[in-house]
């Protein structure tokens, strides 16, 4: 028995990350070659020292295979880090696993940018193998940060 999609039906946010599903769909292009982006700009989790809400923004670049992340599964998945408590390189790790793992995509690569916590911007970036060749992957676009100064 397969499992319906989450998309155009009613779907309640998981409790936490280990109860999220990543949905995918079937690629209509499984041998073109080329890179899928998720950009996440207001994702949040908590400190796990202070319990204080942590703030990140997320780019999330993929090159499909066989499968495509299907983004209301992916919103469902980020929105279940909110009551969580874990630090930046973890989180930011799992993510990127979970995604890799749902979909098995010919590479990707996703960038973590954290606001400052202590005064220190935290960035974590972690990839899958290495790009296929030919393929154009753009900057993140996402600007270092740079305070008040």
């Amino acid at each position: 028995m397969t499992r319906k999609l989450q998309l155009g039906r009613p779907s309640r946010q998981p409790a936490s990350p280990a109860e999220a599903v990543l949905d995918t769909v079937p690629n209509p292009e499984p041998g073109a070659v080329y890179v899928a982006r998720f950009t996440a700009p207001e994702f949040t989790c908590l400190c796990p020292v202070t319990g204080q809400p942590d703030f990140a923004h997320f780019v999330i670049d993929y090159v499909p295979a066989k499968s495509l992340l299907e983004s209301k599964s992916l919103k469902l998945f980020l929105a279940s880090f909110r009551s969580q408590a874990a630090f930046h390189e973890a989180t930011t790790l799992t993510i990127g696993k979970r995604i890799a793992a749902a979909v098995r995509p010919r590479y990707l690569r996703i960038a973590g940018y954290w606001y400052p916590r202590g005064g220190i911007p935290i960035d974590v970036f972690w990839q899958t193998g290495k790009l296929p060749a030919g393929v154009w992957l753009p900057d993140t676009g996402v600007r270092a940060y740079r305070g008040r100064g």
